[in-house]
């Protein structure tokens, strides 16, 4: 029955007009369904690009995620991406190309419902993609490494052998922490623009690295020299593919209660963080990867990680090392800045799991207290920061200089040894120069002809041996 009336008393075609009226409802439901789809598309909706020592990186923003394949073309080089069910929302002129292998970017419809995005390359490359997922403020991604093709470089064995028996260099991996995608911490805005901790880091890296190479038997290697991303692991394989002494990672973190203040210096923890900031703050650095752009972990690792379970073996002797130059260090940035914690500390840093290379990770102050971010935008603060730090490692390794290296002859009152030379910084004072090179100060004066205390910055000072 309807509305009362018997079955029999309604009209013939009223059960077809209901019949028409279901599929009528049905056919909008599938055409708002299909229309769904169709507008659910994902957008290409920025890009950005980075350019490394060894590759270039091209990031796309995308309003969600999607499916891609990438293949490469010859004669003329080019890399194809193609994006099901995409768009483009963005001008891909607007990316700077300078100084990349890219020659141009351009776009096109595919299928009606995908996107096509070439390179037109300047050379041939070897390019790896890889898709992130949104991780905090950071959306969807889709990241492409277009990685240089070099020619292999053979040392002859007279190259070698020279190597080998000249009086070799400290060698100092000096480690800026984020960079490109990841900008680290923020701070405040100071003359109108946010101070970031990838900016702060890479500054005083800088001027930490021309210090230890104007000082004769050390050599520092920046192991971010500009802009751009290195994941943590391969931070840590630089530094050992330099084979350095030692491995410093610079950084200026924030903290969820704007008043934590202080410098600090870590060391690798085999077990549980020092105290609940270390912990917060090994996680925070930790994360960098996903924010910067590492795809997922690649199965053919599984070996040497099992390796590396016995390599953390030999860890030891490392570990140790690395309190004992932190403590140094830390001493001396006592100096200039104010401590959050008056001992080294210790977390779980992905960045200093080096085996063999002593590591330290040193935050210069935490960039989210006002105060200390007005200092750290400070180029004079930055370049006593530098001072201290580098003081600190002087320190260290006058103490145990590494076998063959130039302190260690110097030390050992090696023949020309009172040709050592130390040049004046800012701050600098012969009492102190004298301590540092465990000498006196009469001596000092004496090899330098100096009468008085007077003393100018870039002034070269010969430091005989003790």
């Amino acid at each position: 029955m309807s509305r009362g009336y018997p079955q029999q008393l309604l009209p013939k075609h009223y059960f077809w007009m209901v019949g028409v009226g279901w599929l009528f409802t049905l056919f909008c439901l599938f055409i708002a369904v299909t229309f769904s789809h169709a507008s659910a598309a994902a957008s290409v909706d920025n890009a950005r690009l980075w350019r490394a020592p060894d590759h270039t990186r091209l990031v796309f923003d995308l309003s969600g995620p999607v499916e891609h394949k990438l293949f490469v073309l010859h004669n003329p080089a080019r890399l194809v991406i193609d994006l099901e069910k995409a768009q483009l929302n963005t001008k891909l002129s607007d990316v700077d190309l300078e100084k990349t292998p890219i020659k141009l970017l351009r776009s096109a419809e595919r299928n009606q419902t995908d996107l096509r995005i070439v390179l037109d390359l300047s050379e041939e490359v070897n390019p790896k993609s890889f898709l992130l997922k949104q991780s905090g403020d950071k959306s969807d991604r889709l990241v492409v490494d277009l990685f240089d093709q070099y020619k292999k470089v053979v040392k002859t064995v007279q190259q070698v052998i020279q190597s080998q028996a000249a009086k070799r260099d400290i060698i100092i991996a000096v480690d800026a922490g984020h960079g490109g995608e990841d900008p680290g911490a923020l701070g405040p805005k100071i003359n109108g623009k946010r101070l970031r901790e990838k900016d702060v880091v890479l500054a005083i890296s800088k001027n930490l690295v021309a210090l230890i190479n104007a000082q004769q038997g050390y050599r520092a290697e920046l192991v971010r020299t500009g802009d751009y991303y290195i994941p943590l692991r391969k931070r840590r394989d630089i530094a050992r593919e330099k084979r350095a002494d030692l491995f410093i990672s610079i950084h200026a973190d924030a903290f969820t209660n704007p008043k934590a203040r202080g410098a600090s210096v870590f060391a690798l923890s085999r077990k549980g963080a020092t105290s609940e900031t270390a912990r917060f703050l090994a996680k925070q650095e930790n994360k960098a990867d996903l924010i910067g752009g590492v795809g997922d972990l690649n199965l053919q690792d599984k070996d040497e990680v099992l390796r590396g379970v016995l390599v953390d073996l030999s860890m030891t002797a490392t570990l140790s090392s690395s309190l004992q130059v932190g403590s140094r260090v830390l001493q001396k940035i006592d100096n200039v800045a104010k401590l959050h914690k008056p001992h080294v500390e210790q977390a779980g840093f992905a960045v200093l799991k080096s085996p063999d290379v002593p590591s330290i990770l040193v935050e210069t102050g935490f960039i989210s207290n006002p105060d200390e971010a007005k200092k750290l935008s400070s180029t004079y603060y930055r370049k006593i920061l530098a001072k201290s730090i580098f003081s600190g490692v002087q320190e260290y390794f006058y103490r145990v200089p590494p076998a063959g290296s130039y302190v260690a002859w110097q030390k050992a009152g090696g023949k020309g040894a009172k040709t050592a030379v130390h040049v004046i910084a800012r701050g600098d004072t012969l009492s102190g120069i004298a301590q540092r090179y465990n000498i006196s100060l009469v001596q000092l004066r004496k090899a330098n002809n100096i009468s008085g205390s007077g003393i100018r910055v870039g002034q070269r000072l010969a430091i005989p041996s003790s």
